[in-house]
């Protein structure tokens, strides 16, 4: 059995990380802490992984995030994927994350996925969020986290 946390080193990825890692101590379950880098540069700076000025290197992004998930704590197994170009014209880096998301979701045969999002569930959700779409899926529970104290 495998827990899976959506991680993008926010303060709610990370509180959810935390969470995950709490409940597969106490049910002898797997957490694996997945980051999905889109090549966005835009996406990036979006979420300040970078500065607006500063070059784009995925795989060095991949490495500090793995950094951070072991610090956070080293129980956790670390995956980062880039997402797959989509077929859909209308897809955003939004969906793309998502689609990345539940491929390895189903991938590990997840049980819980443990997502840190203030959208996730609401009946209006930004166009950024991929708690809102993540949560709909039946395949597996959810635990939103939803605050990162």
């Amino acid at each position: 059995m495998t827990l899976l946390v959506p991680f993008d080193d926010s303060a709610l990825s990370e509180a959810a990380l935390k969470r995950a890692c709490e409940f597969g101590s106490y049910r002898n379950e797997d957490v694996v802490a997945l980051t999905v880098i889109p090549d966005d540069r835009s996406f990036g700076v979006e979420r300040e992984w970078i500065d607006a000025n500063e070059a784009y290197r995925p795989d060095e992004l991949c490495a500090q995030f793995q950094q951070r998930v072991t610090a956070i704590d080293d129980r956790a197994s670390f995956r980062c994927e880039r997402p797959d170009d989509s077929e859909e014209l209308t897809a955003t880096t939004t969906d793309d994350v998502t689609r990345t998301v539940r491929q390895v979701a189903a991938e590990l045969d997840v049980t819980i996925l443990f997502v840190g999002s203030e959208n996730a569930g609401r009946v209006s959700s930004p166009m950024t969020s991929v708690g809102d779409p993540l949560s709909a899926d039946a395949r597996y529970d959810v635990h939103i986290v939803r605050h990162a104290d």
